[in-house]
């Protein structure tokens, strides 16, 4: 029977879900005992298409799948650690059998999606489609999440104790498929893939299993405190699009909690706060990973910004696994500049796997492959990138705390951007009221990279009887050529109104913007964005000295085109 469904989309899963046919004589299968603890060895490239190190065969003593009637390709695994039925979409790749195994790929949806059934389809923004992962030769393994799609249960945001065990019951599943590639008993070929959701549980499964071979987390993120929860304040745009799309039955109450918490006073309650920080992964799981990791963030990504990427790619390298980064125009979010190669993330990341999971040559992948404003590559052989002078600005002033003139109001997205009418309301965009304080580069020809510095004396007052001193104001780069935000990206700010006089120093959010001489920058703060909750908007704040440094990459640090 061939599957049809309509194209879905939604802000966080940024792949289009189609469904069509895949075969499998798929029966009831149960795996072995497991063999030992989960162990690995940092992979590098004398190992590269041999597997690596790991003595944990099975994760489970049994894992059962049951075919569904109807639908070729499809089984209902129940899950070991709590009976809950999961969805799973099996493609052997053509060719494969048990006398010539192939590897297989894991590749996770994004938020409130079912996997992905399309084998004809093309997937968006670069990310690899089934079809493609067949051409290069995979075996393709999908499946519903937990709460999502043809699966039970409820959505707990890539739980290591609930989805990640799903994905290890996975791997046992996959071990025992005649067509997969094994490097041990229990122990397939194995990489995975994924953008959003589907880039989350990559680094949950490997934190969790030495199994896994390879990944390729798609704008991902390291904790969902720093991505959801900045300065202690709610991404309420992005809160309410993940919370509408799916029913709120399937979502933890945690989940739903939050975001109505969010949406009426910006703020998370202690037990919800705490709930979204242990989904991590955080720098505990992720230092746990030691298998090669390309990860794959969005420049104007407003939900897990480029902040994310970096401090993964920090953990890994203090374990010496090998890792890199590519930014590409996208992410959730929309690429109001010139995107560039639309194929770079296909590329680069069949180029990943295929050297790792099948020993094929690696063309060279630098430590940074980023995207600017105009289109332009950029690469740089080491990270972090050696910096060179930061652009500066100095200034002052005060600031009504208004609603009015704030950062963000609809933007017009490029034609055919598929998330456009989505973020249009939330993306931010130059603010009327607001403090602006000019940053001239004069003749400097740079790429501006990595994450402004602001400094700032203050002084203010909240009146009217609300009797709290603690509100927020936000930061943000403009491009005075373009009125363009860079990168979309606004940075809140606590701050404390008194009274008396505060210093403050934040880091702003990452941005990757070309400057060239004549073409300068504005900082401006702003009180109040679309992008995050209202903070409290009754008095002023006066803003004694301001100084913000945007850091530039070294000339010999970076390539261009």
């Amino acid at each position: 029977m061939r599957r049809i469904a309509p194209a879905v989309l939604i802000a966080s899963a940024l792949i289009v879900a189609s469904c069509s046919s895949a075969g499998s004589d798929a029966t009831k299968r149960t795996t072995t005992e497991p063999k030992g603890p989960t162990t690995s060895a940092t992979v590098g490239d004398e190992g590269a298409g041999e597997g690596h190190e790991c003595d944990q065969g099975a994760a489970f003593d049994a894992v059962t799948t049951e075919p569904v009637d109807g639908v070729d390709g499809d089984l209902t695994m129940t899950s070991p650690i709590d009976d809950t039925d999961i969805r799973l979409h099996w493609f052997p790749v053509e060719g494969a059998s048990a006398d010539h195994p192939a590897p297989t790929i894991l590749m996770g949806p994004g938020w409130s999606l079912p996997g992905d059934t399309s084998t004809d389809g093309a997937a968006l923004f670069g990310a690899l489609s089934i079809g493609s992962m067949w051409e290069s030769g995979y075996n393709v393994l999908t499946w519903d999440p937990r709460g999502f799609g043809e699966s039970g249960g409820v959505a707990t945001v890539n739980d290591p104790d609930k989805e990640g065990q799903d994905v290890r019951a996975m791997l046992d599943f996959v071990a025992e498929q005649p067509e997969a590639r094994t490097d041990a008993e229990g122990d397939p070929r194995a990489g995975m893939v994924g953008f959003s959701y589907g880039g989350g549980i990559q680094l949950t499964t490997a934190a969790l299993d030495c199994r896994v071979d390879a990944i390729v987390p798609g704008i991902a993120w390291n904790s969902l405190e720093t991505s959801l929860y900045k300065a202690d304040t709610v991404k309420t745009g992005w809160s309410k699009i993940l919370t509408s799309t799916v029913d709120p039955k399937r979502l933890d109450p945690h989940i739903v909690s939050a975001s109505a918490s969010g949406l009426s006073d910006g703020t998370l309650s202690d037990e919800d706060h705490e709930w979204f920080t242990s989904r991590g992964p955080g720098d505990e799981a992720v230092g746990k990973i030691d298998i090669p990791t390309l990860f794959v963030q969005g420049t104007v990504d407003t939900l897990f910004t480029l902040d994310e990427a970096a401090r993964n790619t920090a953990v890994l390298q203090e374990g010496d696994v090998p890792t890199a980064q590519l930014w590409f125009c996208g992410g959730h979010g929309t690429c109001l500049t010139d995107p560039g190669d639309p194929d770079r993330v296909g590329k680069a990341s069949f180029n990943w796997l295929d050297h790792y999971l099948k020993g094929e040559p690696l063309a060279p992948v630098p430590a940074l492959d980023l995207i600017d404003q105009d289109g332009q590559r950029w690469t740089a052989q080491e990270w972090p990138v050696a910096t060179g002078e930061p652009l500066t600005g100095t200034g002052s002033g005060t600031l009504d705390l208004k609603a009015d003139g704030g950062s963000g109001g609809e933007i017009t997205p490029p034609d055919g951007d598929p998330l456009g009418g989505l973020v249009a309301g939330i993306t931010p965009t130059k603010a009327t009221n607001a403090i602006d304080v000019a940053i001239d580069p004069g003749d400097a020809d740079v790429l501006a990279l990595g994450a402004p510095q602001l400094t700032f004396t203050y002084s203010g007052d909240l009146t009217g009887d609300i009797g709290r001193s603690d509100t927020r104001v936000f930061a943000q780069l403009v491009d005075d050529e373009t009125g363009l935000v860079l990168g979309n990206q606004i940075t809140p700010i606590q701050v404390t109104l008194d009274g008396a006089t505060h210093d403050a120093e934040v880091d702003l959010e990452m941005v990757a913007h070309h400057v060239t001489p004549g073409h300068g920058l504005t900082l401006q703060l702003v009180a109040a964005t679309t992008a995050y909750g209202i903070p409290v908007l009754d008095g002023e704040i006066t803003f004694d000295t301001i100084e913000i440094a945007v850091p530039t990459a070294s000339a010999d640090a970076v390539t261009k085109g």
